[in-house]
Parts: structure tokens; C-alpha cells; sequence
């Protein structure tokens, strides 16, 4: 025991003049039945190897089938992982190239095989991955006999990424290390949408089993890591690879099995890729999808079962019903809601800390990073969970008087609806209600003018206020909907937000007016057309009362809600008109210009109420447009002539005040069902 397979060159094989056939011998070692010790030479061997021979895909498949089939005898997989560990440790400790390249490789080739197991496990409990191992065998004696083998990978993994900044030298470890995260927490992937009591993951739940202090210093480093955006060298001369500057383990064997054998979003094209761009941010973007898995991880639990006594991993319940579903805390999203920015004294922060450290870094850096990056999917995540999560974050972005930083992004992606996913819209829609609940925000955005907006290809927009623009994309983003989507939520909160916005409207552009009223125009029709399809259907069954009933039902639910969205449209005019008219003589033009479309709807009963108001408004202007002397036609020019002029000496004389409509976001109870899947979405899309 503990000796390399018998083989002539096996005594050659630690550096770089290792032929092909001993490196082959050293990885059939690996898969096949023999189990080598943990304390054998073999491991170190293995792991100083710089392979310069490319296998194709078929022995790779059939080697990963030979390691799951003998790992439940060899133990290697449990045992590689162990090494990893002790990698890294001697990597803090002397950061050697020689320590890098062995953290690296076991890295990389524990991914490989975890991959396939994780893959290809046929029990709930992942027993394929045969972690347990003999704590009294000898190399063991300082393992914690009090830790598993995926508690103590965890711990030494994250300590590492928490600890050690990102450099030259270490950047390629780093990126193996988030790698091989997101390898280790995709068991995820194998259970249900929703988070189960009977669901196992061993290795994101040892995760959420960490000190609070390398849990702060994770999420700490893997945000500086998505505002840093530290570069990666596009070449593979890191003396970490090969000595002689050849290629090592990483490029011969990752180009040609990181399609075939590993997880879809676990490329290595930076190693050859000519894209600089993508190759500097690649360990920015895979910092920040390990961070969304982890702050979006949930741990179901049993109200029977007995909760864990660390002040880390502790108890929230949702519900005091029996055996209802409850959840664990998850630390690491409580730490992105604690974070706080590092500009603060010092002081002050470490007086408001909770449950450890607390994540200190600079919100401005993190604001520009977040603007420059919002047309990933993955940044925009991060944005919600920040605005709706960290409340000095959200307080800071509703401070910044350069607001477009982050909306003009967040509007071009809505005005491009059609090419991203409903979840997409349903993101940056959240955000910009989450944001709309604040009054500084909504007066802020409507003094900020924007010279020109080149995305925008309808009309030219020059000298717009950002509140104007935000009005046209929200309605441009309702009649998408309207014709594509036909949903519901995406219909209520485009409407929310401009409600949450209307008091506050100053100088909305003539192209925003009309939008608005062309917006109650086209619900009306809709409106109309349901209403006669109801009655026409009604008449022709009506022999059929159970077939009426049906109809009835049908249609009947569709026209409740296109006539809640009718009545939202016209409070949103009403509160402009009530609470901002003599600053929007725009507003009145429109509903002049178009006050038509309101008649057929000045005596119904749901919105006669309504209607009062904008006909208090329309007679007010139409009699002074009436005692106007005119000679020649009315222009453009002259009718807004006359408004302006009359909206000075406006006082709102006959006017009802309406309680104002204010929405405000709440996330569901089970967000989990949610976030979960489509984290992991956004992570598989970046395969």
C-alpha cells in the first residue's frame, strides 16, 4: 500500500519531462480499482503532472465511468477533495508555483469527476459521491474528527476566496475555485422548482454551516471581484501550468472535454480565447453567479425537526401551521443585506454590525459597476437583490443625482422587450417599482435631461427628461405585452409605476402626454370589444344556460381586469392633473387634443367618478380657448400658447381629491420557487 502503480517511469513523472504514457498510467491509477492511501506519493504525483497529451472525448467518458464505479471501493474522490484543500493551505502559506499548480489541478480534475457523478447519480442522497472516509487512517491524523470531508472542503475553499486577493499569480485559481463552486452547488439542479425537507445538498448546506466571518469575506470578495473585473491573462505562460511553458493540465485536457464532460456553463475558453473583453471579466462574471446561487439558496426544513443551534444557520418561520414548510436563514444573503459602504467612518459601521463582520465596500464603485454591466442577466439579479434587500444600498442609488447611470440601461433593455425573457422584464420592471415607492426619486428623475437617446429609433428624443422617457418605455412596454405576452403581472406593474410617478410629473415632453392618453385609448378599445363579445356571445347561447355561464365567466374575468386597468390609467391622469397640472401644460394638451376617447365612458359607473376631473379640466381650458380672439387657424404652438398661459393662473376649483394610488413592492412568501431556478437559469445560460 501506498506505492505508485508498478511502472518504469512512474519515479519521472513529477515535472515537466513526464512522458504521455506515465501520465496516462497516473490517471488509469486514478479511475481504476486500486485504492492508493491518502498519504501515498501517488497524490502528489498526480496532482504535479503538466499533461501534455489531448484524450478524446471517449476515453474521457469512459474514465469518468470507471472513477464513479470504483469510487465507492478507492475513495478517491473524497480523497482528491481532501488534497485540494491542503492545496490551497500550502498556497497561503508559501504561494509557490509548484502550490499552484497542484491547488489548480486537483481543482479542475475534482470538477471533472464531480461533474459526471453529480450528473449521472441515481439516489436522493448522493451515496455515489462516497465522501465518508476512515478518520484513523494514517496522513488523517490533523483532519478534524469532528468535520466531514464536504464541511472541510467547504471551509477550506471559501476561506481561500475570502481570504486571498486576486493577482497575477493567483487569478487562475481563483477562477478554478468558482469553477468548481458552482460544480459543487449544482445538486440543486437535480431536485424539484421548490426547496424540499427531504432534499440533500452536501455541499452548498456546508456551505451555509460556515463562521460568519469567512461568510462575510466571501461575499465581500466576490462582489470587489464583480467591481474590480480583474483580468486574466489570454495566454497560458503561468508558470503555474508547465515549467517549460508548455501546456499543462488545464488547456490539454480542458479543450477537449469541457463540452463533452462538463457542466454546460463550466467552460475554460479563456485560455484561448482572442475576445480580451470576455477574457478580463470572465472571473468578475463567475464571482458573481456563485454569489446568486448562494444568497438565493434555500434550506427547507420540518416544523418537527429540531433546529440548529449556531447563531449562523438558524431557524425562519414563515408559518405557525403544523408541519408547514419553514426555512433556514440563509447567512450569506444576510450578509449582502448588512453590507455596508466603506466611505461610512469605520465606526459607525462596526457599531451597526449584526452576527459578525459586516461587508464593507464602496457603493460608488459598486453603483458604476452595476450601470456598466446591467445588460447581463446576471448583474440585474444582483441589482434587485440589492435594492430590495440592503436598505443602504437602495438609500444610496435614491441619493445619486446621476439616476440614469442605472435606468438608461435598465429602459434599453425594456425597450428591446421582444429579444429578453419575461423573467428579464419582470427583474427590471421590480426594480423600477422598488424605486418608485420613494417621492425623491420620482421628482429626481424629471429634472435630469438627457441630450438624445440613440437606442430609442421611433422618433428622435432630444432634451427629454429621464421621466419622460421612463413614461414612454412603461407604456411601450404595456402595449408589448398587449399583443405578445398577455400577462397580467408584467400589465400591473408597468401601471404601478407610473402611478407611484404620476403626483410627481414636471414638464412631461408632448411625446409622453400623448403615449399617456393613447395608452387609455387603446385599453378602452380593448375594454369595448370584450364588453360587446360578452353581450353578443350571451344572446346566442342564451338557450344554453350553462353554456352562457361558461362565457360568462370567461369574459367576464378578462373585462374585470382590463376595466382595473382603465381605472388605474385614469387616476394616473387624475393625479397629474390634481397634483401637477400647472407644470405639465403637455398633459393638458394631450387630453384636449384627444378628448374624444373619454366620452363614451363619461356615464359609466365604474369611472364617471374619475371622469369629473379631466372634464372639470377640458371645460376650464376649452371655455379660455373659446374667449380667445384668434385670427387664422389654431397651431400647435398657439393652443400651448394658451394653456401655459391659463395653467399659471390655475387653481383647481372644482377638483375631487382622490386618495393617491401608491404601490409598493412585496416579495412572495416562497420566493425560493422562484429565485432558485432562475438563478440557476442565468447560470446555465452562460454556457
Amino acid at each position: 500500500m501506498g506505492a505508485a502503480p508498478s511502472t518504469p517511469r512512474l519515479g519521472a513523472v513529477a515535472g515537466a519531462a513526464a512522458s504521455p504514457g506515465a501520465a496516462e498510467q497516473m490517471f488509469a491509477a486514478l479511475v481504476g480499482g486500486k485504492a492508493y492511501p491518502i498519504s501515498s506519493e501517488f497524490w502528489r504525483q498526480l496532482l504535479e503532472l503538466p499533461l501534455t497529451q489531448q484524450w478524446p472525448r471517449d476515453r474521457v467518458l469512459q474514465a469518468c465511468h470507471a472513477f464513479a464505479q470504483n469510487n465507492y471501493h478507492t475513495k478517491h474522490l473524497a480523497k482528491i477533495l481532501i488534497h485540494l484543500v491542503w492545496c490551497l493551505q500550502e498556497c497561503m502559506a508559501e504561494s509557490s508555483h509548484a502550490a499552484y499548480r497542484k491547488a489548480i489541478n486537483a481543482a479542475y480534475i475534482s470538477s471533472i469527476f464531480l461533474k459526471f457523478i453529480i450528473e449521472n447519480a441515481k439516489t436522493d442522497n448522493w451515496q455515489e459521491l462516497s465522501l465518508e472516509i476512515d478518520k484513523d487512517e494514517k496522513g488523517l491524523e490533523n483532519f478534524p474528527s469532528e468535520q466531514s470531508v464536504e464541511y472541510f472542503l467547504m471551509r477550506g475553499v471559501l476561506n481561500y476566496i475570502g481570504s486571498v486577493d486576486v493577482s497575477l499569480e493567483s487569478c487562475y485559481l481563483h477562477h478554478e475555485l468558482l469553477n468548481l463552486m458552482l460544480v459543487l452547488m449544482s445538486t440543486q439542479l437535480c431536485s424539484g422548482p421548490s426547496p424540499e425537507p427531504k432534499d440533500v445538498h452536501p455541499f452548498i448546506d456546508a456551505a451555509m454551516l460556515q463562521d460568519s466571518s469567512i461568510v462575510s469575506s466571501v461575499v465581500q470578495k466576490l462582489l470587489l471581484n464583480f467591481v474590480k473585473r480583474p483580468r486574466i491573462p489570454l495566454n497560458s505562460s503561468h508558470p503555474a501550468f508547465s515549467d517549460d511553458g508548455g501546456p499543462g493540465v488545464l488547456q490539454r485536457v480542458g479543450s477537449v472535454a469541457a463540452n463533452f464532460v462538463l457542466l454546460p456553463y463550466y467552460t475554460f475558453n479563456y485560455l484561448v480565447s482572442s475576445n480580451a473583453e470576455g477574457a478580463s471579466s470572465q472571473l468578475a462574471d463567475n464571482s458573481l453567479l456563485v454569489l446568486l446561487i448562494l444568497i438565493h439558496y434555500r434550506k427547507c426544513i420540518t416544523m418537527s425537526e429540531s433546529f440548529p443551534s449556531s447563531n449562523v444557520y438558524t431557524s425562519d418561520l414563515n408559518t405557525n401551521v403544523k408541519d408547514a414548510p419553514a426555512f433556514h436563514d440563509n447567512p450569506y444573503y444576510k450578509a449582502l443585506s448588512n453590507a455596508k459602504d466603506s466611505q461610512y467612518d469605520r465606526a459607525d459601521v462596526e457599531g451597526n454590525a449584526q452576527n459578525g463582520l459586516v461587508v464593507r465596500l464602496s457603493f460608488a464603485s459598486l453603483f458604476d459597476a452595476l450601470g456598466t454591466c446591467l445588460k447581463d442577466e446576471s448583474s440585474v439579479l444582483l441589482l434587485y437583490s440589492l435594492v430590495h434587500g440592503n436598505c443602504d444600498f437602495q438609500e444610496y442609488v435614491l441619493v445619486r443625482t446621476d439616476l440614469d447611470t442605472l435606468l438608461m440601461p435598465i429602459l434599453e433593455m425594456l425597450y428591446n422587450a421582444s429579444r429578453k425573457t419575461s423573467n428579464q422584464i419582470y427583474m427590471l420592471l421590480i426594480v423600477l417599482l422598488i424605486l418608485s415607492q420613494d417621492s425623491t426619486f420620482n421628482a429626481s428623475v424629471h429634472k435630469l435631461v438627457l441630450p438624445s437617446v440613440p437606442w430609442y429609433h421611433e422618433r428622435l428624443m432630444h432634451q427629454t427628461s429621464l421621466g419622460s422617457l421612463m413614461v414612454v418605455i412603461l407604456i411601450r412596454t404595456i402595449k408589448y405585452n398587449l399583443s405578445k405576452l398577455r400577462d397580467v403581472y408584467l400589465h400591473t406593474n408597468c401601471l404601478a409605476i407610473l402611478a407611484n410617478m404620476a403626483p410627481h410629473v414636471h414638464r412631461l415632453s408632448a411625446y409622453a402626454s400623448q403615449r399617456l392618453v393613447s395608452l387609455f385609448d387603446m385599453l378602452s378599445r380593448k375594454y369595448t370589444k370584450l364588453a360587446e363579445l360578452k353581450n353578443d356571445k350571451a344572446i346566442k347561447v342564451i338557450s344554453d344556460q350553462i353554456e352562457a355561464d361558461n362565457i360568462s365567466d370567461d369574459t367576464s374575468t378578462e373585462l374585470h381586469i382590463y376595466t382595473d386597468f382603465l381605472r388605474i390609467v385614469l387616476e394616473i391622469i387624475n393625479a397629474i392633473l390634481t397634483y401637477a397640472l400647472p407644470r405639465n401644460p403637455e398633459v393638458v394638451y394631450a387630453i384636449l387634443h384627444r378628448q374624444e376617447v373619454f366620452q363614451p365612458f363619461k356615464n359609466h359607473p365604474r369611472f364617471n367618478e374619475l371622469l369629473e376631473n379631466i372634464y372639470t379640466v377640458l371645460d376650464f381650458f376649452n371655455s379660455r380657448m373659446d374667449m380667445q380672439q384668434l385670427d387664422g387657424e389654431w397651431s400647435v404652438d398657439k393652443v400651448l400658447e394658451v394653456i401655459n398661459k391659463n395653467c399659471r393662473s390655475w387653481r383647481g376649483e372644482g377638483m375631487k381629491m382622490f386618495t393617491q394610488l401608491r404601490f409598493t413592492y412585496e416579495q412572495e412568501s416562497h420566493p425560493e420557487e422562484f429565485f432558485i431556478p432562475y438563478a440557476w437559469r442565468v447560470v446555465l445560460s452562460r454556457g
